[in-house]
């Protein structure tokens, strides 16, 4: 969501609005249910913990003193979009000063149950206060917004962005072995990359690595996923369907799981956690299984310098792999797919909305088909001319559906909508605030 925000507030501004990014506090409390809800909306029964009237006052409570310090920005008639469960909660307040208010809900689940109602239900009575809520798919959508207006707006990736821009070969070898990632020498070429400002950036910190032995080579064909450390994301999946793959197979092939380093994500309390689970299942693998697979968490110091690792990771990878159990949409799809790169990824949520299967990508038959990835990696990494016929489809995909400048449209064709309620000066005066 935070990358989606930054290109589009940049753009917002630059078309003369005033549109301001504002980030709540919280406490750890607080960012245990937000990651609950997390979990709930999912259909995930996450740390297994309640959403009940303790967890609703720690919430309510922490809410209450963002919104002490909104009421000094926010004014009658501006427009707030609020994105995701840990906003929610500051529409009723918002509301009553007067603001439009348009809560953004960029998770969810098409299977409804016990654990999406109960995430639901606690969030209701913030989300029904909002003027408009826009959600990812339709099928996301829950019963209690049904009947109230709202929208579809699928998200996006920044072209420009370091985690989506062009690199040249030599720049891309550069940063993976300055980053620690793949064995050098760098070459020639500088690890370098543009800033989102437009000025010239250099990767010059290392990930922190967990592996066997050497790092591979860089000519090593390489199985990557990129993902929050989420149990979401299937990382002992992915593991146990590369260690399916026979030996004539993989040759020197070896597999990476990147993720953002544990420390740097206040909002994601699992994390720590979620990697131990991930380092104990690679240390239960065979001395060679071991040596071919990596963990790696990208450091998260420098945004602009993670996204370009980032970027040098998909664009080196042979094979991108996504294997969520469950997906709000899935960019690192999207930002693979504009590199090029074929994409195996569960058929779930945002994902089955952006390959589709044997034309952009190729999609499971489940979230938990270790078997069928198995099957895809093992044909894909002896099918050159498959991988590249894929990733040229898969690049004009998101060319026409998933980029920025589209997501900007949908945001000026709501923002209209809005300012054409609103009588007589306050329509030529329309402030956006996100947080």
């Amino acid at each position: 969501m935070a990358e989606m925000l930054r290109p589009l507030v940049a753009y917002t501004r630059g078309a003369g609005i005033d549109c301001r990014w504002l980030v709540i506090a919280g406490s750890p409390d607080f960012f245990t249910i937000t990651k609950r809800l997390h979990h709930a909306l999912h259909g995930s029964g996450g740390d297994g913990g309640p959403l009940a009237s303790a967890e609703r006052a720690v919430y309510e409570e922490v809410l209450a003193g963002n919104l002490v310090e909104l009421e000094a920005v926010v004014r009658a008639g501006d427009v707030v979009i609020l994105h995701d469960p840990q906003t929610a909660g500051l529409a009723p307040g918002l509301a009553r000063l007067g603001a439009r208010v348009v809560w953004r809900c960029h998770i969810g689940s098409e299977t409804a149950g016990a654990r999406t109602d109960a995430g639901w239900a606690f969030l209701e009575r913030y989300v029904t206060a909002a003027e408009l809520t826009i959600f990812t798919l339709r099928e996301f959508v829950p019963p209690g917004c049904t009947g109230r207006p709202h929208r579809i707006i699928r998200p996006s990736i920044d072209p420009p962005a370091p985690k989506n821009q062009e690199l040249a070969g030599g720049a891309v070898r550069a940063i993976l072995v300055r980053a620690g990632i793949v064995e050098g020498p760098p070459g020639p070429a500088a690890a370098t990359y543009r800033r989102s400002d437009g000025s010239p950036g250099r990767v010059d910190r290392a990930a922190d690595i967990v592996r066997l032995g050497r790092a591979p080579a860089m000519e090593a064909p390489m199985v990557l996923q990129v993902s929050r450390w989420d149990p979401l994301k299937d990382h002992a999946g992915v593991m146990a369907a590369f260690a399916r793959l026979p030996g004539d197979t993989l040759g020197n092939a070896h597999l990476v799981l990147a993720g953002p380093s544990v420390t740097s994500v206040d909002d994601d309390p699992e994390a720590p956690e979620v990697i131990a689970e991930v380092l104990r299942r690679w240390r239960q693998l065979p001395h060679d299984q071991r040596r071919r697979l990596q963990l790696v968490q990208l450091p998260m110091r420098d945004v602009d310098e993670n996204g370009a690792m980032v970027n040098a990771l998909q664009r080196h990878a042979t094979i991108v792999v996504q294997k969520s159990i469950e997906e709000g949409f899935g960019l690192t799809a999207a930002e693979a797919m504009w590199k090029a790169r074929p994409v195996v990824a569960s058929p779930v949520g945002g994902l089955r909305e952006q390959i589709v299967d044997g034309e952009s990508g190729i999609l499971l038959s489940g979230p938990r088909d270790e078997s069928g990835l198995a099957d895809a990696l093992e044909r894909l990494l002896n099918a050159p001319q498959e991988r590249r016929r894929i990733g040229a489809v898969a690049h004009e995909r998101v060319a026409r559906e998933f980029l920025s400048a589209r997501h900007l449209l949908d945001y000026a064709a709501l923002l209209r909508d809005l300012a054409s309620e609103l009588p007589g000066p306050a329509a030529r005066r329309v402030r956006a605030a996100e947080l």
